[in-house]
């Protein structure tokens, strides 16, 4: 299927590595010049250069902090000075620490607002106006199972993500017709954080090793195992083109079939 991306401008935060990275990968390799971020340049150049490998479009790499609202200012006008616009936004942003309620501090609260919530409403706001001027403006939000499945020892990830739902059904309105707004909902799928879970895991005992860890987490999917990056970024290069262009306000479980609901 062509998604017809030639030439397109995309713009994917928190994409030096992990699930943003690979939503950033998938764009790339449909043609479209993709702009990523990310605090470690040394991370981000290693994607950049990975970009350019897998498309034909250019890559432009900017190191920036989401949950800054003059760096996703820049972000933003950077990409669109670089590209002449900017048709596609996907926001991804990484996952909080995993705490119970009474151990979370109010500090940690307000730091997983601005890192899942806020980085996103930044980012659209700045964004808007050019993917108005698109002629198939259209938003990705990443967030997580965890918006309709609370996930045990994730508190904040359960109760804070739902912010960014809110926001994307919302907005599926208020910017309708011109800007379609959709968000895919990640399961248990093999990014370095689920490795360094799997790796800690090991340290502590849980698993005899990194297969034994995998196999353990794979145990609830019905599918039998966890998901692969790129089976999520191809779900979001689709969501971003053409082919979907009457998707709007869906929010699509990338999980193997786990959530119930």
């Amino acid at each position: 299927m062509n998604l017809n991306l030639d030439g397109d401008a995309a713009l994917v935060t928190a994409s030096s590595a992990g699930l943003g990275r690979a939503s950033a990968r998938a764009l790339a390799s449909e043609g479209a010049d993709v702009a990523i971020c990310g605090r470690d340049e040394s991370r981000l150049n290693d994607a950049a250069n990975e970009l350019e490998r897998v498309g034909d479009g250019d890559v432009l790499a900017i190191t920036a902090d989401i949950t800054d609202p003059d760096d996703v200012e820049r972000l933003v006008d950077a990409t669109v000075d670089a590209f002449g616009g900017l048709d596609h936004l996907v926001t991804s942003a990484g996952g909080p620490p995993g705490t119970t309620f009474l151990e979370t501090t109010e500090r940690q609260w307000y730091q997983a607002y601005d890192q899942l919530v806020m980085s996103a409403v930044w980012t659209i706001e700045c964004a808007h106006p050019h993917l108005v001027d698109a002629e198939t403006g259209s938003i990705v939000c990443i967030t997580s199972r965890t918006v309709t499945e609370a996930v045990d020892g994730l508190l904040l990830s359960n109760a804070v993500r739902r912010g960014v739902s809110g926001l994307v059904q919302t907005l599926s309105r208020e910017f309708a017709p011109a800007v379609r707004v959709n968000a895919v909902m990640p399961g248990l799928i093999e990014t370095d954080r689920v490795a360094e879970l799997i790796d800690s895991g090991v340290e502590r005992g849980e698993y005899t090793d990194y297969d034994d860890g995998l196999a353990e987490m794979a145990a609830g999917v019905p599918l039998g195992r966890i998901g692969e990056p790129d089976e999520l970024g191809d779900i979001v290069a689709f969501l971003s083109s053409e082919r979907a262009s009457y998707v709007n306000g869906a929010e699509l479980p990338i999980d193997g079939g786990t959530i119930r609901g």
